[in-house]
């Protein structure tokens, strides 16, 4: 997949995390880390997040996700990623940035 941009986003801890934004579809790899799924408005040239998840294996992940439709109804069209192989570090950054960014799909 073909980077689109990175924008950096603030969790609750006041840290800040760099995603790395990509168009959705295609094949994703089997790859471990964080993931923010979100509306990119090229107008405003703004991101807003959607849903923040964290996985072992995306491919497995995104395939027939739970929360397609609420995906859908926000009009997710890029997802945000961190590569993180340890999982104990995922859950964290996941945890800090629900609680700082409170995306609709995480109710």
């Amino acid at each position: 997949m073909e980077k689109k941009f990175t924008v950096k986003f603030t969790g609750a801890s006041a840290k800040e995390y760099s995603f790395d934004f990509y168009n959705l579809g295609g094949n994703w790899n089997e790859i471990a880390g964080v993931y923010l799924m979100a509306r990119y408005d090229e107008e405003k040239n703004k991101v807003y997040p959607i849903y923040i998840g964290e996985t072992d294996n995306l491919k497995n992940r995104l395939f027939n996700h739970h929360k397609q439709s609420c995906f859908d109804k926000n009009n997710a069209n890029v997802l945000g990623w961190i590569g993180e192989t340890i999982e104990k570090n995922r859950l964290a950054i996941e945890e800090d940035l629900k609680n700082g960014l409170k995306p609709p799909c995480n109710d």
